[in-house]
């Protein structure tokens, strides 16, 4: 008999060699509930929402149904963990149950998260406490929404069963969405056991499902290399554009396909301090906003020695060659975020005095403990200046020791009082705001605000994460009857550390 929920599983990767991971079924919940099913994306997925919704839907979304067409499968890989090598790690907590081929084209996977134990549980339970469920979703939603790619969040359901940590806690699965779950790690987990048959395997695989033109390159694996550190350069550019700390990048936690994955200690800076850290793990500082790029770096070198013996036979010659390839994140890197940080400030064309307005800009902030995210918001209500009053209804004030900055940049841009009176280019000035609001967020979700979410879903309240999500869905419109969401916390609210689930 046919089940009720339908889902169009597709799956490639677990045709691949079996070494790649293990079958596992999920382990079934006492008593699931629904939080929430993300209705746009199930749609996007060729998935209806309202079956998901269904009895059987949350039966499926709780592990204790297995779809027709799923293969559920835990995946197996290595990584750096805070610079130490583990030679192994795998899907803990969470199960594959299959891919599916989206309206646009692309595949991706559904995994469960916190569907219990596996091969490589490592002692652990194989669940998640509700609170790191709702973290993920508030947190990967809102990335989507401001446009930075990442892992999605299907749908949210309770179990009806207790999680021990520091604290005896209700548990939760989450629906986890990517365009695929393969890392950095999994290319080391091979590579460690020189296992290049099964390495080259998974390297096709890769370049069939994400990187396409590398397979007609004269020598596709250099091709993947560089595909991947593009699209990490990237990536890591728009993390510092809008003030995000993974707080845990991990060569575990770098996916091929360059989407930010694992949203555990990870926040939203809040006043600009490039040594923020928030991870309650991070001693050291190494995940620090101000390293995340040579992180990134440093974990792409990894990748490139698994790589080596698929670049190139002769062992010295690869090596040049991944060099290469790694000597030009730097590069990729500061022309996507000196792109982001200058349109930030209403500057299309990025030259060496436009960076250098940013510069300063940031160099005033830190002074000040300026909001990161409000304080590149407000700058359009500083556009047309005179110099004299300062604009009453701005949501967010800055000092007068902007004054200096905010002249260099009118001048900058050719816009201000002097300039519109003379050229009547008021057009200009609208064009330029309109810009900037459009890349300056005004609603993030901020660390303070995500807390009283759990918190109110602990004591059996749901209804202030469906509220915050929905804020979230739509960051850079704002609305005066939201503007609480937009406000950073206060002192008595202020969340220094966040944690990981495990």
């Amino acid at each position: 008999m046919k089940h009720v929920v339908q889902i169009p599983f597709d799956n490639t990767y677990r045709q691949l060699t079996e070494s790649l991971y293990a079958s596992q079924l999920p382990t079934p919940v006492e008593k699931p509930g629904l939080i929430r099913v993300n209705a746009a994306l199930a749609e996007a997925l060729g998935i209806d929402p309202q079956q998901l919704a269904s009895e059987e839907g949350i039966a499926v979304l709780a592990g204790n149904v297995v779809p027709d067409g799923a293969e559920p499968i835990a995946t197996v890989y290595a990584g750096h963990q805070f610079g130490n090598w583990n030679p192994q790690l795998g899907d803990g907590r969470a199960i594959l149950l299959g891919e599916v081929v989206g309206n646009d084209g692309r595949r991706y996977d559904l995994q469960l998260k916190g569907a219990g134990t596996t091969p490589f549980s490592r002692m652990g339970d194989g669940r998640s406490p509700l609170g790191p469920v709702l973290r993920e979703y508030i947190v990967s939603e809102a990335m989507a929404a401001l446009g930075v790619p990442t892992t999605r969040s299907l749908a949210a359901v309770t179990t009806g069963e207790k999680v021990i940590r520091e604290k005896v806690l209700p548990g939760a699965i989450l629906t986890r969405v990517a365009r695929s779950h393969i890392r950095v790690g999994t290319f080391q987990y091979f590579a460690a056991r020189q296992d290049f048959d099964t390495m080259e395997q998974l390297a096709d695989h890769v370049i069939a499902r994400h990187y396409p033109d590398a397979g007609r390159a004269g020598n596709p694996y250099y091709s993947l290399l560089c595909s991947v550190i593009d699209a990490q350069a990237e990536l890591v550019a728009h993390w510092q554009s809008i003030g995000f700390i993974h707080g845990v990048m991990n060569t575990d936690n770098m996916l091929i396909c360059g989407e930010t994955v694992d949203y555990g200690p990870c926040a939203f800076m809040e006043h600009y301090d490039p040594t923020t850290v928030f991870s309650s793990i991070d001693h050291s500082g190494r995940y620090a906003y101000r390293n995340q790029p040579a992180i990134a770096q440093w974990n792409l070198a990894c990748l490139a020695q698994a790589l080596l013996p698929l670049i190139d036979s002769d062992e010295e010659r690869a090596v040049k060659q991944a060099q290469a390839a790694l000597e030009q994140f730097n590069d990729l890197y500061q022309q996507s975020y000196q792109r982001r940080m200058c349109a930030k400030i209403g500057v299309v064309v990025v030259t060496g005095d436009a960076n250098q307005l940013v510069t300063e800009l940031l160099s005033l902030m830190g002074k000040h403990q300026i909001d990161f995210t409000l304080g590149f918001r407000v700058l359009s209500d500083w556009l047309d200046w005179d110099g004299l009053a300062v604009a009453e209804n701005s949501l967010y004030s800055l000092p007068e020791d902007f004054h200096g900055w905010i002249n260099d940049w009118q001048q900058h841009l050719g816009v201000g009082a002097a300039e519109d009176a003379a050229s009547g280019n008021q057009q200009k000035i609208t064009d330029i705001r309109n810009r900037m609001l459009a890349c300056n967020p005004v609603f993030i979700p901020r660390n303070h605000q995500v807390e009283r979410a759990i918190d109110a879903a602990y004591d059996g309240d749901f209804e202030v994460f469906h509220q915050l999500v929905d804020v979230l869905a739509n960051p850079f419109i704002f609305d005066l009857d939201k503007a609480e969401y937009a406000m950073p916390a206060t002192p008595e609210q202020s969340v220094f550390q966040t944690f990981c689930g495990t």
